[in-house]
């Protein structure tokens, strides 16, 4: 039997809750912004009106009001859309116990064991529930049907605003794959340009292409983007109680002035380590793998990685892999703008994956006093606050206090 599986995208979530009490501004070009006066300031959501002008999403606002001059800023209130989403996963919840909040405004739900209660006809009950959240709490969105999670993300994609697309098992193929290839799930830029060079434009394209080719260029995404393409996602609905392994440990900042020397490169990756390598710890993890990415003042970005001798998840050897990785790609007097840095290959053990130096005995020791010093600091700083105490590498003033993680 197939699934079937519901992805429900709220239209212009953060522009649409701020019209709630603006109704005024309805048929007026609108987007949800940050400090138009800091460097946080990108779109962060527009309406209907404001997409007409070309606004993007993440595009500056400088870049935004040169395409619509009167463009109405508003600021974000993101406790406000938090309470939102709580309530309209509430509303899920009352059609199946198999709701999963993909962001706040997104989720996927698979009423296979419960549309039987509500009818049986899947294309309804989505029907019903954009009735409902419009009825009920002024909001839009659009729904897509389909027996997987991408496809059914790629029908809420379909058509919007405020519309359901079904994508049947029996006719997917004639809907999905002319569609192009960045409308798929996690087919970003660089999958693109990758498959790109050997003429893959569409869905399609790439479901044609021989397995051993996009796993070549791309390794396991190029063999999950495959399976996406040919339908083959089995990936299940998680409840919203159960918490998806985690995967990555990651932070990134955005700086006040750009960093234009080594001193201060390295001064913001160690505050990056820092927080990386504590949260590892607590959540009882070591990391195989670390990557960084360096984004300039024009939105430039380049990111590496590299696999580790040994995993860990301690300050400096993330510290020491993260500088090797930025060297690479930094040239000296280069302003950077944001800078971050992600533990992967994550395990709960200690391992290594290359042959230890016998003639180095003292790495041990050296990684145990390192350990006992770091937990040292984790201590201090659960006692007494996260600014208790930091290393002499923390770069202090170069810092906006009012960044946060990813």
């Amino acid at each position: 039997m197939d699934r079937v599986i519901l992805h429900c995208d709220l239209n212009s979530f953060y522009a649409s809750v701020e019209l709630l009490s603006r109704p005024e501004l309805r048929e007026l070009p609108v987007a949800v912004c940050g400090d138009p006066d800091s460097r946080k300031g990108i779109i962060l959501a527009k309406n209907e009106p404001a997409k007409a002008f070309g606004i993007k999403t993440a595009e500056t606002i400088w870049q935004a009001q040169q395409k619509c001059p009167d463009l109405i800023l508003l600021p974000p209130h993101h406790n406000l859309y938090r309470d939102f989403s709580q309530v309209i996963n509430e509303i899920y919840g009352q059609y199946t116990d198999l709701v999963e909040p993909f962001g706040i405004d997104e989720s996927w739900l698979d009423i296979t064991g419960s549309m039987h209660l509500f009818g049986g006809d899947a294309a309804a009950i989505a029907n019903g529930i954009r009735t409902r959240i419009k009825k009920e709490l002024g909001l839009t969105l659009s729904v897509g049907v389909s027996f997987n999670k991408v496809f059914a993300k790629l029908g809420s994609d379909y058509k919007k605003p405020d519309a359901t697309t079904v994508i049947p098992p029996d006719r997917w193929r004639e809907i999905v794959w002319s569609l192009p290839l960045g409308t798929m799930l996690f087919a970003g830029p660089a999958a693109q340009r990758a498959l790109g060079q050997y003429g893959v434009k569409t869905i399609g394209d790439l479901a044609k292409l021989p397995l051993a080719l996009p796993e070549r260029l791309l390794g396991k995404m190029g063999r999950q983007l495959w399976e996406y393409a040919n339908g083959l996602d089995r990936s299940p609905v998680r409840p919203q109680h159960e918490k998806e392994p985690v995967k990555s440990v990651g932070n990134s900042y955005t700086f006040r002035e750009d960093l234009t020397t080594r001193a201060q490169i390295r001064r913001g990756a160690s505050m990056l380590c820092d927080s990386v390598a504590g949260r590892l710890r607590r959540h009882g993890l070591y990391c195989g793998a670390v990557a960084v990415g360096l984004k300039d003042p024009a939105f430039k970005s380049v990111s590496r990685q590299k696999h580790l001798p040994h995993s860990t998840h301690l300050r400096g050897e993330l510290l020491e892999t993260a500088m090797e990785l930025i060297d690479r790609v930094w040239k000296p007097g280069s302003p950077v703008r944001l800078l971050s840095v992600t533990a992967l290959a994550l395990t709960d053990s200690l391992e290594t994956y290359e042959q230890t130096d016998l003639f180095s005995p003292g790495r041990q020791a050296e990684d145990a006093r390192r350990e006992n010093l770091e937990r040292a600091v984790d201590a201090i700083r659960k006692k007494y606050g996260g600014s208790a105490i930091s290393y002499g590498e923390t770069p202090g003033h170069v810092l906006h206090s009012g960044d946060g993680e990813e």
